[in-house]
Parts: structure tokens; sequence; C-alpha cells
């Protein structure tokens, strides 16, 4: 009854891993096979298998070669199914592991490109923007000469136009819901933050049209 006992707790303790192992068909795979797989699944674009398989490179080989590719695959992965708050995440905690690796000009770049992604129309808030604008800035500091650099610069001025058109959208409502004050203010915002992006122009007739209204009400 003891030997019986003993056999039964023995089994007991190794029976979790024997039915993972049986339950989980890549549990046995070396870490190149994984890694190959992981690859094939993102070329054919079926990023949720290539996540999967890096995920499982990434926590059963934790100190192979092959480990930071898995870490890189698993962000790009997730920024293409658009799952950009997942994708961030990833590619901040490669940065925070491996602040010196040959990758993390392309890294920042992808966290600016994420928060890109995620701008709204110019009535909506603007908090995509400005986190992208302090990411690219952040890049364009540190790696002035890097070619993600210069792809940066495009999107750069696209979150600025962004966020001088959404003053200006926000200027022009006051404007026509007669708080003239509150529209200069934007205006001027634009002007001042914003010249070289194609709002300029109009922001200066409108500070003008302010400025001559309440100039007009201050004399009555």
């Amino acid at each position: 009854m003891k030997r019986l006992f003993i056999f039964i707790f023995a089994i007991s303790l190794v029976w979790p891993f024997i039915g993972c192992s049986s339950i989980d068909p890549d549990a046995d795979k070396p870490v190149h096979e994984l890694a190959a797989n992981g690859l094939e699944a993102f070329e054919e674009r079926d990023y949720k298998d290539a996540i999967k398989y890096f995920e499982k490179l990434r926590d059963w080989y934790p100190f192979s070669k092959y480990a930071k590719l898995a870490e890189l695959k698993i962000a790009d992965a997730h920024y293409h199914r658009k799952e950009y708050a997942d994708a961030i995440t990833a590619y901040e905690d490669f940065e925070e592991l491996h602040p010196k690796n040959e990758a993390i000009p392309y890294v920042i770049y992808q966290i600016g490109l994420c928060h890109y992604e995620q701008l709204g129309t110019i009535d909506r808030d603007q908090a995509s923007a400005k986190k992208a604008i302090s990411v690219f800035n952040r890049l364009i500091e540190n790696y002035p000469d890097d070619p993600y650099t210069a792809k940066a610069g495009e999107l750069y001025h696209l979150c600025l136009k962004s966020l001088a058109e959404h003053d200006l959208y926000v200027g022009l409502f006051y404007y026509k819901t007669k708080h003239y004050k509150a529209a200069l203010h934007r205006f001027q915002t634009v002007v001042r933050k914003y010249p070289d992006v194609g709002a300029h122009e109009t922001a200066l007739k409108y500070i003008a049209a302010c400025e001559m209204v309440l100039a007009k009400q201050e004399a009555e």
C-alpha cells in the first residue's frame, strides 16, 4: 500500500509536464526550428502564429542567439496586427533590455510609428500626435545620422500639422460661437508653435479678425 501511494504521488508530480508535452506539439522543438517556424509565419503574414512561435522561443530559450530576434519580431508582428499598445510595450521592453543594440534606432522609430498610426481626426484628442513627436524627437536627438531619423522627420512634420489643424479647428469653433478671446489664444498658438505646416496664413487672418472685434468691444 505504501509503495502504491509513493507511485501515485510520483505520477502526480510529473503528470503536468507530461500533459503539457502531449498537448503542445512544439514542446520538444529545438530553438532553430522555432525560429524558422516563426520567420516562415511572419513572411506569410500569419502574424498570430509568428507571435506564438517567437514567444515560445523567447520563453523557452532566453539565452539563445535567436532570443533578441524573437523579441523584435514579436513587436513587429503586433504592429502589423495593429495591436499598437502591445507593440509599443514589446519595443520598449527590447530597448530597455538591449539599449546598445544596433536595432535601437529602428525600435524607437517603430514606437513613434505606433503612436502616429493612432492619430485621429483633427477634432479629436491629439495625445497620439504629442507622444509620436516626443518619440521622434528622441530619435532625432540621439541618432541624427541614422536612416530612420530621416523617415521620422516626415512623420514628425505630419504630427505637427495635425496639432496645428486641431488648434485651428478649436479656434474656429470659438470664433463662430463668439468666444473671441479663446479663439485668439488658439490662433496665436498656431502661429507661435506651428509656423511651417500650412496653417499659418489662416491663423493670421483670424487673429486680425479677433483683434478687430475685441477692440470694438472694448471701445463700446
